[in-house]
Formats: structure tokens, sequence, C-alpha cells
């Protein structure tokens, strides 16, 4: 699939809080803020959004591998992020750490209900918890999408990790560390070797760059070589909700007959960069599902999920 480069215009939103973001962090490298955190959970913040470009989900569909037929009228809610970052974004600006270091690890999304795609969506976000123990701060916000009659058809918590005791300008992936540091770390996530293999994937070198076309998830780190390069990455690296689309996709279509629909949870954890281009299968054990290269191979997306036994 040709890059969606139509879909551009269609960011403007995402655009302006990545923007916002930049200039926040900017802000934090001339004038360090305050280490005083806010109290959680955090204001509501809610906007009504008008109807998804209908052009714009066919094409993410299409490009996470799912079937645009299947969501002829609703939306998918895997593409929550296109819609929700802009206002989760704001949930974020009186935290204390340094938002240029933020990592994307992992969501719980929790389908109630279907999003009708030619109405008006009411969404909201809020900063709910943070949990910081000095080496990291996870930053837990709820973002919510739905209609007056089922406000919370959608639900997604996100969960940012930002990196502490890391002077800016140091890459994530580098420097030696101390001996202590790394006998304490846990042994990296792993796909089980009795796991069935669902799906195999082919991730061209320049997905990241078409999930930003599609979502608006502009991050650097996803679509310029170098810039990954500064950050410790070989190079760029997939976005982790490009992974979970197509995890929820690959389910539908391999357990419940194509049709994604019936996924009505997924609860997953991004274990480790996955670098573009990749070859990578999905994996699922009982109500476990992976993102790896093999069966007992190195993981990357580590989750759990359920579905409607019936259509």
């Amino acid at each position: 699939m040709a890059l969606p480069l139509r879909h551009l215009f269609s960011q403007g939103p995402v655009l302006a809080s990545l923007g916002g973001t930049a200039m926040a962090a900017l802000r934090q490298r001339v004038a360090p803020p305050a280490l005083t955190r806010p109290s959680t959970p955090g204001p509501m913040l809610a906007e009504t959004i008008p109807p998804r470009p209908p052009e714009l989900v066919r094409d993410y569909v299409r490009h996470v591998g799912g079937d645009p037929g299947l969501w002829k009228g609703t939306l998918p809610p895997h593409l929550f992020p296109q819609w929700g970052f802009p206002l989760a974004a704001r949930t974020l600006r009186d935290v204390p750490y340094p938002i240029a270091r933020v990592l994307n690890g992992g969501c719980r999304l929790e389908v109630n209900g279907p999003l009708p795609a030619d109405r008006p969506l009411r969404v909201t976000a809020r900063l709910e918890d943070i949990d910081d123990d000095g080496r990291r701060a996870v930053l837990h916000q709820r973002v919510t999408t739905g209609t007056d009659e089922q406000p919370e058809a959608v639900v997604g918590h996100l969960y940012a990790i930002v990196p502490l005791g890391v002077p800016l300008g140091v890459p994530l992936g580098g420097g030696k560390g101390d001996k202590k540091d790394k006998r304490e770390r846990k042994e990296p996530a792993r796909v089980p070797r009795d796991a069935t293999e669902l799906a195999y994937w082919r991730i061209p070198a320049d997905a990241g760059l078409a999930f930003a076309l599609l979502t608006g998830d502009f991050n650097p780190v996803h679509w310029i070589r170098p810039y990954a390069r500064a950050f410790g990455f070989k190079s760029t690296i997939l976005h982790g909700f490009s992974t979970m689309a197509r995890a929820i996709e690959g389910l539908g279509r391999a357990l419940y007959a194509g049709d994604t629909r019936r996924i009505t949870l997924l609860d997953c954890r991004f274990t480790r960069p996955l670098v573009l281009p990749a070859r990578v299968g999905l994996y699922a054990s009982g109500r476990e599902v992976y993102v790896g290269d093999a069966p007992d191979g190195p993981a990357y997306l580590v989750g759990s999920f359920q579905g409607s036994p019936t259509p």
C-alpha cells in the first residue's frame, strides 16, 4: 500500500498537540520544572469530535491488516488514539517529568459497544494516577469515547513510562549503567514455546511513517532514522498502537472467523521496541497473546484478550 499522504490534512488536532508537547519539552530544557507532582486523579477534560473521514478509516483498517467492509458504519475501537491523543496530551501539561522521553508502556482497551461512524462522538480524558519509584514514572491516563446513549462505548487506559535519572541528550538505549542495575533488570519477555502462531507479518521500513499519516502520531522516533538512532535504537521503531491494532485484527481473523468486532478487551504491554523493517508473528496461548520473533523468542507485545462468544 502506498503511503497515505492525503490523510495528513486530517491530522491537524494531533499535530497541534505534538507541537505543544515539543514546546513544553523545550521549556523544560531551558527551565526544569519544580518536582511537585499534580494531584491525581486530575480534572476531566471533554470535547465532541466530528465523524472521521471514511477514506481515512478505510485506509487505516487496511494498513493494520483488517477488512474495511467489516467496519462499515462503525469505527474500529483501536483507532481511538487518532482522536483521543490531543485531549490526552493536555492531561500531562502540569507533570514535572521530561516529557520528551515519554515511552508507550502499554494499553488496556475495553470495548463496551460500537462507535457509529456517521455521528459526532464524545471524548473524555483524565490523568488517573502517577507511579514514581525514583527510576521511572508511569503515567496512567484514561480516555473514553462514546455517544450520549453509551458514553463509555470504548475505554482506553494508557500507560506512559518516563525514565528518570537519565540526563537529556543521553540516548535511552545507550550508557553502561552500573552492575547492580544490570542484575536487577527483569528477564526480557518471550513468546512461550507452546504458543500457537496465528499470523506472520512482514512490516516494511516505512510502516511508522504510514501509521503516522493515518493517526497523526508523528513522533520522529517512528519515521526518522537518525532521530531514532540518537535515542539509542538501531533504526525507526513501530508505534506500540500499530502493533496493538495489528494484534486485534489478527486475533479476530484467526479466532473469530474474521469478525474483529467480537474482541471486547485487549490488555497489553509493549515490552521492547519493534525495530523496522521487521518480520514477526502473532501468537496465542489460551487467552494470552504475543507479538514476537518465534516461539521461545523475544516478545514485543505481551497481553491478554477477551472475546464475545457470539457475533
